[in-house]
């Protein structure tokens, strides 16, 4: 597989600039999180304030972007269970086409009206599997341009720019934590930061219920899941694909796996200590820091990208109130 350099990416950077937002990196001032990360300091890149409330916009304007100005007129086509889709309608009104975009059942229904207020058509599929087969319709009978949810160089690319944001703005970073649904993000940020500075680690965590990149790890090619199960919908990727998958085992230094009650458990830690409202894909980060990673981070300057916050407010308080009965035994290392 051939990854972008250095150059490459922060062209990209530059040329969506203009169009998306240069989210914070802030540190996370918690005397409980530093204590149970044994005096880490930790550096929270705010990326649920991006457009459409996920890094997502990152990838599909790249995506959008690299389509040549005579093909355009064809529109686009994505599947998602909610963020790729909000984030492929907000590319494709910016860029002035049409865009008919296939979603998963089991969707948020937040996430659906914010597709259908960007003013992207919607299909509604039962499954993954139904989804793409649609999607891939759509290409064949409607002339629609795919844009992948996390697969290719251009979704990629477009993610490096929170991996180049993050080095820019925090100083002698020494670990990276990053959540996996198909890879594309953690694909992104990895060949950013590892080409700025090769000796930070970049550790990724999926939920157990979900863990299709840490099994393509392990097997050493893609694997497709029999069956997804988690809260976490947003990781709930069904399968690798061989380019992130090249990305991650280029460029990835670890995978863990985390239980939907510890990403419960972050989800409400990052309300109380951090004061951040997240999805339950942005809980997996601190699950993980205070999971299995915890020894690996302890004492480090550690970066952590809270990819979303796409979620409503009755969703969220069932996640909070379930999440705050974990909270301490996330943070005495118990889960």
């Amino acid at each position: 597989m051939i990854y972008p350099d250095l150059a490459a990416m922060r062209a990209r950077h530059r040329e969506l600039a203009a169009d998306v937002i240069r989210t914070p990196s802030v540190s996370c001032a918690s005397p409980a999180l530093a204590e149970a990360l044994g005096g880490a300091e930790i550096s929270l890149k705010l990326e649920m304030l991006q457009h459409t409330g996920s890094f997502k916009a990152r990838g599909a304007l790249s995506c959008v972007a690299a389509i040549p100005v005579a093909d355009r007129a064809r529109g686009i086509t994505a599947v998602s269970a909610g963020n790729h889709a909000i984030a492929a309608a907000w590319a494709a009104k910016q860029a002035g086409i049409s865009a008919k975009v296939v979603l998963i059942a089991t969707a948020n229904p937040y996430r659906v009206e914010q597709v259908r207020a960007l003013g992207a058509e919607i299909v509604i599929k039962e499954t993954p599997a139904e989804a793409f087969a649609e999607a891939a319709r759509l290409e064949k009978e409607e002339g629609r341009i795919f844009v992948h949810p996390f697969e290719g160089p251009d979704t990629l690319i477009g993610a490096a720019g929170v991996g180049l944001e993050m080095m820019a703005d925090v100083a002698d970073l020494e670990a990276v934590i990053v959540s996996i649904g198909g890879g594309g993000l953690i694909g992104g940020v990895a060949m950013a930061i590892k080409a700025i500075n090769p000796d930070c680690e970049i550790l990724g965590v999926e939920p157990f219920g979900a863990a299709s990149m840490h099994d393509s790890l392990k097997q050493g090619a893609p694997v497709t899941l029999d069956r997804v199960a988690t809260l976490a919908d947003s990781l709930g990727a069904p399968m690798a694909l061989p380019y992130c998958l090249g990305a991650a085992q280029r460029f990835v230094d670890d995978v863990v796996l985390v239980s939907d009650a510890a990403i419960c458990a972050g989800l409400a830690l990052f309300q109380q200590e951090a004061k951040l409202a997240v999805e339950p894909a942005a809980g997996a980060v601190l699950a993980a820091a205070l999971g299995p990673y915890r020894e690996r981070v302890r004492w480090k300057k550690v970066g952590m990208v809270v990819c979303g916050a796409n979620i409503d407010p009755q969703g969220y308080g069932t996640l909070l109130a379930k999440g705050a009965a974990s909270m301490d035994r996330l943070l005495a290392g118990e889960m």
